[in-house]
C-alpha cells in the first residue's frame, strides 16, 4: 500500500526552528530588574561670613577752588591761577593719585520782582589725591594759604596691600565658619560628611569710607594746625559650600 504522503511530509519552518534551538539562535529577550529607588545625591548649602578690620592710615581728599566775579574771563583766569597753586603745593607733598574732577564755569543770577539778571560768573576746579593721614591737617591748611576755598570731601582709607591682604584673610575665615557650620548641623543629625561639591564667593568687597564733612572756614591761618585722625576700615566676605553627606 502506498505510504500517504502529506503524514510523511516535512514543514520547512518546523525545522529551521528545531535547529536554532539547537544551535542556540534564538534569543529570549532578558528583563532587567527595576531597582525601587534610585540612589540620590543628597546635599548640604551654608554660608559663612568673614569680618576684618584694618587701620586707615590714608586720607582720600577732593578740595577746590572758587571764584566769583562780573565776566567769564575774570574768573575763569583767576580760578586757573589758584588751581595751579594749590596743585604746585599738593606736588611738593608727593600727594599719590593726584587727578582734576571738575572744571565748572556758570552764571550767576538775582532775582527782584520775579525779575532774573545777570549779576556776573562762578568758576569752580577740583582736584582730589591721597596722602598719609598724618600729613594731611597741616596740608590742608597750607592749600588755604596757596588759594584753595572748597573741602568737598574727606575719606579715611586703608592701604591698596593692606586691602587685598584683608580680603583673603577675609575670605578664609568665612570658609572656615562655613564649615563650623555645616559640621555641626552635620553631627547633630548624625549625619557623615562627604566631600565639597561646590564653592561660590558671594562677596569679598571693601565699603565706601563715610567722608568726614570738612569746612575751610575754619582753618584761619591763625588756627593751629587742622588734627585729622582715621578710623579703622571693615572688610567682609561671605562663601557659600555646598557638601554631601
Amino acid at each position: 500500500m502506498p505510504l500517504n504522503q502529506s503524514s510523511c511530509s516535512i514543514n520547512p519552518w518546523s525545522l529551521i526552528t528545531a535547529l536554532s534551538l539547537s544551535l542556540g539562535l534564538v534569543s529570549i529577550p532578558f528583563i532587567a530588574p527595576v531597582f525601587a529607588q534610585e540612589q540620590r545625591l543628597r546635599t548640604l548649602s551654608v554660608s559663612g561670613e568673614g569680618v576684618v578690620m584694618i587701620p586707615t592710615t590714608q586720607t582720600q581728599v577732593q578740595l577746590g577752588v572758587e571764584v566769583l566775579g562780573k565776566t567769564a574771563e575774570e574768573v575763569q583766569t583767576e580760578a586757573a591761577r589758584r588751581t595751579n597753586a594749590v596743585i604746585e603745593l599738593l606736588r611738593s607733598r608727593n600727594v599719590e593719585k593726584l587727578e582734576t574732577t571738575g572744571i565748572r564755569l556758570n552764571p550767576t543770577y538775582s532775582y527782584t520782582n520775579d525779575q532774573q539778571r545777570l549779576t556776573g560768573y562762578s568758576a569752580t576746579n577740583t582736584v582730589s589725591f591721597k596722602l598719609k593721614t598724618e600729613k594731611v591737617g597741616s596740608l590742608l591748611d597750607d592749600a588755604v594759604k596757596a588759594g584753595a576755598t572748597r573741602i568737598d570731601g574727606v575719606s579715611f582709607v586703608a592701604s591698596d596691600a593692606e586691602i587685598n591682604a584683608a580680603q583673603q584673610q577675609a575670605l578664609k575665615l568665612a570658609t572656615q565658619e562655613a564649615e563650623r557650620q555645616a559640621n555641626a548641623v552635620l553631627g547633630a543629625l548624625n549625619l557623615t560628611r562627604r566631600e565639597i561639591i561646590g564653592i561660590q564667593v558671594n562677596n569679598a568687597s571693601v565699603p565706601v569710607p563715610m567722608p568726614v564733612m570738612y569746612k575751610a572756614d575754619a582753618m584761619a591761618p591763625a588756627a593751629p594746625p587742622t588734627p585729622v585722625v582715621g578710623g579703622e576700615q571693615q572688610v567682609r566676605a561671605s562663601v557659600t559650600l555646598q557638601i554631601s553627606y
